[in-house]
């Protein structure tokens, strides 16, 4: 496959999916807003999920002070920011447009649609009418996107692209979600609280599980209250657990191994070594080193990843 073709096919999956995880994270913040806190404390959420995609800065150039609606408009409106919601199902729509005849009408015809309908909505002021209820417009047609995908595409290398850049941009993405919310908490993993700060923290979590449809596997896995611990545990190592990083890291690896030639690639290597420390870690050994180190370096080593990826067999920038 021309690896310019090859480009475009990956980075359309990874604009669709970082759509998705866009929206499921104005989702949780949106939800947690709604909850009794001081404006402190909703401030400090804002501004976690802007360092969320590290676009604080971009933020701060063009607004000043962190104001949820501002924020929202930001991640969700502003085609300036390459990340919002609206510039990645741009892009996504381009790089399917570049390639579509690699590509099934179903495919085609889903991401277009997806364009034209977004606009729609947003002129019609659907977004500001319901936040939640577009975010949950936005995740279902990333599933259809995916599902579409799977169920009439050809099974050979321009399949094994589009996952690739699905499940590298969710396992980036999901990482940075854990990291923020963790760091955020106020009370720490094993200290006391009252009662008020426990219902407080079952909404928390409750609203992380749910912006990874994480909520009903929790309780099927654990069946108990929910902890941070295990909710680390759940979004990092559970290989059974659709968006965690090891069942993202997971697909990486079998969708790089489908279109190396070289099965002693240097890429495949990196990518076999992080599968396999996901694969046999332990959450009290992660906890132990401490969350926020080692999700930075989970991240950097995604980042190294697509770098590799990109250098063996994407389009050079």
């Amino acid at each position: 496959m021309l690896s310019r073709t090859a480009d475009h096919l990956f980075w359309m999956s990874r604009y669709t999916e970082r759509a998705e995880n866009t929206a499921r994270m104005l989702d949780v913040n949106y939800q947690t807003s709604l909850l009794p806190q001081s404006a402190a404390v909703a401030q400090v959420g804002w501004e976690g999920l802007l360092s969320i995609s590290e676009l604080l800065g971009a933020y701060n150039y063009q607004h000043g002070d962190v104001r949820a609606n501002d924020v929202l408009d930001f991640m969700v409106k502003d085609e300036s920011n390459p990340s919002s919601i609206m510039s990645c199902l741009s892009a996504a729509r381009e790089n399917a447009r570049a390639v579509r005849g690699t590509l099934t009408t179903e495919v085609w015809e889903t991401h277009n649609q997806t364009w034209l309908e977004v606009r729609r909505m947003i002129r019609a002021g659907d977004f500001e009418r319901d936040p939640a209820q577009f975010f949950e417009w936005v995740k279902f047609r990333s599933h259809l996107s995916r599902g579409v995908t799977l169920g009439t595409m050809l099974m050979d290398e321009a399949l094994y692209f589009m996952r690739l850049g699905t499940f590298l941009e969710r396992a980036d993405n999901t990482a940075r979600l854990v990291d923020v919310k963790f760091h955020a908490l106020e009370t720490d993993f094993y200290g006391t609280a009252n009662a008020r700060d426990q219902e407080y923290d079952f909404y928390h979590w409750s609203a992380i599980l749910r912006s990874v449809s994480g909520f009903e596997i929790y309780r099927k896995v654990y069946r108990d209250v929910i902890k941070p611990e295990r909710v680390a545990d759940l979004l990092i190592l559970r290989a059974d657990m659709p968006r965690s990083l090891h069942a993202s890291v997971n697909e990486v690896v079998n969708n790089l191994g489908k279109v190396s030639d070289d099965p002693s690639s240097e890429t495949l290597r990196r990518a076999g070594k992080l599968r396999a420390e996901l694969q046999y870690g332990r959450i009290d050994e992660v906890l132990a080193m401490g969350l926020h180190a080692y999700l930075t370096q989970f991240l950097d080593r995604i980042n190294d990843l697509g770098s590799h990826i990109s250098h063996d067999f994407l389009q050079p920038v």
